[in-house]
């Protein structure tokens, strides 16, 4: 089954302003496919550390991405304002889907789209855990 196509802003909660940058655009003139995925792992992570006060640097718990997707509608070239849309697609007890698009600054329309998915799990031994109170709230309000 298909996941759900987010390509308008109005499927998303939570907006990320990014600058692309000289480095991201490749031989063929246009943001790199690979490019995006940082700006997926960018938007998530700013949430968490904007809503959940999480520290990437020393939580105890983690999220690991193990599965990301992305479908690519319309290239985007240095120099170009972008803001990446985040939407909680589904949560669970160790997980989460997250929902991202990638719009130029100010259009309604996905320029691309995709999932990310983060399991929770402790630092130490890698192993999932249930998803911190704290950051289980945050995703509530954008679920």
């Amino acid at each position: 089954m298909e996941s759900a196509k987010l390509i308008h802003r109005s499927d998303y909660s939570y907006f990320h302003p990014i600058t692309t940058r000289w480095a991201d655009n490749d031989v063929y003139g246009h943001i790199n496919n690979v490019v995006y995925y940082s700006y997926f792992d960018t938007v998530a992570n700013q949430y968490l550390i904007e809503f959940a006060d999480f520290n990437p640097i020393n939580a105890s718990i983690i999220g690991v991405v193990v599965h990301s997707n992305c479908t690519y509608i319309k290239a985007i070239a240095y120099p170009n304002k972008i803001e990446a849309g985040l939407t909680i697609k589904k949560l669970g007890k160790t997980s989460v889907t997250y929902g991202i698009g990638i719009f130029k600054k100010g259009e309604k329309a996905a320029y691309a789209y995709g999932e990310f998915v983060h399991v929770f799990v402790n630092r130490k031994d890698n192993q999932p855990t249930s998803i911190p109170k704290k950051i289980n709230e945050a995703f509530q309000k954008i679920l």
